[in-house]
C-alpha cells in the first residue's frame, strides 16, 4: 500500500498501532495487559458514580445529537454494560430518541429481569439527550467528545473516540473491563426492501462503489458529485470494468429522492438523497469499497457488518480534523490525510475547539480523483486493508 497518495497527502491504515511517544498522549495509569477482566484499577473509582450506578434498575441510553458524535460514543455505552456484566448487576437497558433503532442493533440493549431498584434510573448520552431526560434520574452520565484525551497504555496510543470514551468510563469505574481495541460496537443488519428493490434492478451487481456526500458541514467537508463520479471512472477504468456508482447525500427538506444520472463510460450513477440511516445500514455490506468524509453516514458505514461479518473496506477523508481521533479504530477503516489533518493528529488538536486557523486554507479539492482512486484500487486488490 502506498504511504503518500499525493503531495501533502498521507494514507492511514485502519490497522495501524501508533506508538505511544509518537503523539500527545495522557498514560492510561496501569499496566491495563497486565490486569485480569474485573480486577481493581491501582486508584480510586469515582464512589460516588459506583455507588449510583449499582442502585439502578434501568439505563437509558439517551442521544440527540449528530449521528457521528454518537456512534463515536457508543463505546461507552458498551463500557457500562460490560461494567454491568462484570459487576453481575441486572438492569435494563433501553435506548430512547432518533437512535434508538440504530442503537438497538449493537446488541447493547437489554431486558434482563433486574436486582436493583426498579425505579431508579440512569441516563448516558450526549448532552442534549441528558438534559431532555435528567429530571429525575438518580445519575447523568454526559458524553463529551471534547473531553477524554488520547489515552496511552502498554506501549500504544489509543486515540480513535471510542477507545478514548471506553476508557475513560473504565477509569472512572474502577475495574479493568472486558473490552479490547477496537472498543466500537458493531451494527448488526438484515433484509430490507430497499436492498433487494436495488438488487432486482441489477445496482448491486458487479463492483458497487457507495460514495458519502452527505454532510452537516458541506461547505468544508463535502468532496462533491463531480470528484466522486471521477473517482468512480478512474477506478472503473482501472480494473476494465463497469461501476455502479451510489452517490448517498442528504436532503435539506427532510424527503427522500432516489434519481439515476446518464450513464457515463464507464460508470452508472444512482443517487440516494435523504435515505434513512436504518436503510443504509443494510445497504452497506453489498458495496465493494465505500468513501466518504469525515461525517456521521461514513463512520456508521465502518461500524456496519454483514451477518457473516463481512463489508467492505471503508475510507474517510479528512482535510482538516485528526484523522485518528474521528475514526472508528476498526481495522478496515482507513483515512487519507491533508498535513493539517496530521498535525492535530500528532498534538491531538482541534482547529474549532482550539481555534487554529491552517495557514491556508484547506478544502476537499486537496484529494486529487486520480490519486484517490490508486488506494482505493489496492484496497480494492486486498492490499493494505
Amino acid at each position: 500500500m502506498t504511504a503518500v497518495a499525493s503531495a501533502g497527502i498521507r494514507f492511514h491504515p485502519g490497522s495501524q498501532v501508533i506508538p505511544a511517544g509518537a503523539v500527545h498522549a495522557t498514560p492510561l495509569g496501569y499496566d491495563r495487559d497486565g490486569l485480569p477482566v474485573g480486577a481493581p484499577l491501582p486508584f480510586p473509582a469515582s464512589a460516588e458514580l459506583v455507588d449510583r450506578l449499582s442502585g439502578c434498575g434501568e439505563i437509558e441510553v439517551a442521544f440527540e445529537g449528530k449521528l457521528g458524535d454518537t456512534l463515536l460514543a457508543l463505546s461507552a455505552v458498551r463500557a457500562l454494560v460490560d461494567w454491568l456484566r462484570v459487576r453481575l448487576v441486572r438492569a435494563v437497558v433501553r435506548a430512547v430518541g432518533p437512535y434508538a433503532g440504530l442503537i438497538a442493533r449493537t446488541g447493547l440493549i437489554t431486558q434482563l429481569p433486574v436486582t436493583a431498584p426498579r425505579g431508579r434510573r440512569a441516563v448516558i448520552g450526549d448532552r442534549a439527550g441528558v438534559e431532555a431526560r435528567a429530571s429525575d434520574t438518580t445519575v447523568s452520565l454526559v458524553l463529551d467528545p471534547a473531553a477524554p484525551p488520547c489515552w496511552s497504555s502498554d506501549g500504544r496510543a489509543h486515540p480513535s473516540l471510542p477507545a478514548r470514551h471506553y476508557l475513560a468510563l473504565e477509569r472512572r469505574l474502577g475495574i479493568r473491563l472486558p473490552g479490547t481495541a477496537p472498543f466500537a460496537p458493531l451494527v448488526a443488519t438484515g433484509p430490507n426492501d430497499l436492498v433487494e428493490e436495488l438488487r432486482s434492478l441489477g445496482w448491486l451487481n458487479g463492483l458497487t462503489i457507495a460514495l458519502i456526500t452527505a454532510s452537516s458541514w458541506p461547505e468544508r467537508k463535502d468532496y462533491t458529485a463531480e470528484r466522486y463520479i471521477a473517482l468512480a471512472e478512474h477506478i472503473a477504468e482501472a480494473q476494465q470494468s463497469q461501476a455502479r456508482l451510489l452517490l448517498i447525500g442528504g436532503a435539506p427538506d427532510g424527503g427522500v429522492k432516489i434519481s439515476t444520472e446518464l450513464p457515463r463510460r464507464h460508470v452508472q450513477v444512482l443517487r440516494l438523497d435523504g435515505v434513512s440511516a436504518d436503510h443504509l445500514t443494510d445497504l452497506f455490506p453489498h458495496c465493494h469499497l465505500i468513501v466518504g468524509n469525515d461525517t456521521g453516514l461514513t463512520h456508521l458505514a465502518a461500524m456496519t457488518r454483514g451477518s457473516d461479518g463481512s463489508g467492505p473496506p471503508v475510507v474517510g477523508l479528512y482535510a482538516r480534523h485528526s484523522h485518528s481521533k474521528w475514526r472508528t479504530g476498526l481495522p478496515h477503516h482507513h483515512a487519507v490525510a491533508t498535513d493539517l489533518s496530521n498535525r492535530m493528529h500528532q498534538g491531538d488538536l482541534c482547529p474549532v475547539r482550539d481555534a487554529i486557523a491552517p495557514d491556508s486554507d484547506v478544502h476537499m479539492d486537496t484529494f486529487p480523483p486520480a490519486s484517490l482512486a490508486r488506494l482505493c484500487l489496492d484496497l480494492l486488490n486486498g492490499v493494505g486493508r
